[in-house]
This record gives C-alpha cells, structure tokens and sequence, in this order.
C-alpha cells in the first residue's frame, strides 16, 4: 500500500517491527492529521504520541490549507478525513499528490462505503482504514503508508473485493491487458499487490531491489496505470491475488 523511498543500494537488511512485521524506518515517520472534528483529530494524536516512532507535526480542520501546510511541514504521511466541508478529502488527496508525489495518504472515514473506498484509492490514497477500527489499525495503516505499502481495513477490503468481483465485464478487457506483461512482470505485480517492498519481492524471486522497481515501472506503463492502488485493483480484476 510499495518500493517508492525504498534504496535500491541498501545492503543492510533492515529490522522489523515484531509486532507488525513491518520494516522500520531509520527516522521517525511524520504525520499529518486532516479531520473537521476537533476532538476525534486530539484523540488520534493521544493515541499516536505514544508511538515511539511517529510525530505528529501538525493539524488541519479541512483541505483548504492541506498544500500550504504540507510544504511547510514536510509530512511523510497524512491522514486524511474522506468527509470535511470546503475541499473534502477525495479533492485534497486528488491535487495534493500531483504537487507532492511522495507523499502518503491514509484515508480515514467513518464508513467502508463503495464510493468512498474507491473514489479515494483512485485519488491516490495508499491506505483506507474506517473510524471505528482506528484505534486497532491506523499505527499499521500508517506504518505500511509510510513504506508505499497498500493497507486496507477488512471493511475497506471486502468493498473492493466485491466491487472486482461484480466488475465481471471489466476483467474481459483487463486480461488482455494482462496478455501483454511477461512471466517475471506479472510475478512482480502480484507480489506489489500483495502489498510487498521491492526488497522483499527481490528476495523472492531472487532479483535485485533495483530490478524490481524497473518491472514496476514499465506494469505501471503498459497498464496505464498510475498508483499502486490501481495497480492492487487491477490484480484483483486479474485473478492474480485476492484481499
């Protein structure tokens, strides 16, 4: 939910996280909170203060002000509200990352809904968790976000396994799309899907970090395909993993 920031020149492997599994990060993972709720955004910040490895940098009412205050603080990763007034989530998300590419999007709503969860993968979000399980999986969705790795909710997931799954019609189109990556590119999609890093997929199939990332640019290129969003959706249409 990706290789993006990862180094290919890295030799060293990198320690996870126990309890998540997760790579961690060498510095601490900045975080942006963008919600219109007042106290709902105070209590993620209490609960995310006592993570050792992440900071809250700063706070936001709406997306109004979200690129004026990304380029002042520079957060690795937003977690960004689907519902506000004035600019919602899905329009900040969407122009936010044509300005700045790098950085993730959590998105966080109250609901799993279809149009939600699509609409804001499209927009380029890299993970989606609902508000009633924050508590449990924003640290993971955050995590993840900050790795380029896709994380979803089992709500969110089970939204877009059924949306793939109806999309029957879609998929004729996609596999002959599919028809057009080789063995060892098709291997990596389904790996990037799986919501592995480029290290990780080298390892599997026993390719350099670097190599990876050439196989996931030249998908991203005959897919026509933007995000590692879209990419995961379009595995799922594929048959070639599921959530």
């Amino acid at each position: 939910m990706v290789s993006n920031g990862l180094s290919a020149e890295a030799a060293t492997p990198v320690p996870a996280d126990e309890s998540t599994g997760l790579e961690v990060h060498p510095k601490n993972i900045r975080v942006l909170l963008v919600d219109d709720h007042t106290m709902f955004r105070e209590t993620l910040r209490l609960m995310l203060d006592n993570e050792s490895d992440i900071d809250v940098v700063g706070e936001l009412g709406d997306g109004a002000q979200i690129q004026e205050t990304v380029a002042r603080l520079m957060p690795d990763v937003i977690v960004m509200d689907v519902n506000m007034p004035n600019v919602n989530g899905i329009q900040a998300t969407s122009s936010l990352l044509n300005r700045f590419p790098q950085v993730r999007v959590v998105a966080l709503s109250g609901y799993g809904h279809r149009q939600f969860v699509m609409e804001m993968l499209d927009a380029g979000a890299t993970a989606y968790v609902v508000k009633s399980s924050a508590s449990k999986q924003l640290v993971h969705a955050i995590c993840s976000a900050a790795q380029g790795r896709i994380y979803l909710c089992p709500e969110a997931a089970s939204t877009l396994v059924e949306v793939s799954r109806r999309g029957s019609a879609t998929s004729l189109g996609e596999h002959g799309k599919q028809k057009r990556l080789g063995r060892r590119e098709t291997e990596v999609l389904r790996l990037l899907a799986q919501g592995r890093s480029s290290p990780q997929i080298g390892e599997a199939l026993h390719i350099s970090p670097s190599t990876v990332d050439v196989h996931r640019r030249n998908i991203m290129n005959k897919l026509e395909l933007r995000t590692v969003a879209e990419l995961t959706k379009y595995a799922i249409r594929s048959g070639l993993t599921d959530m």
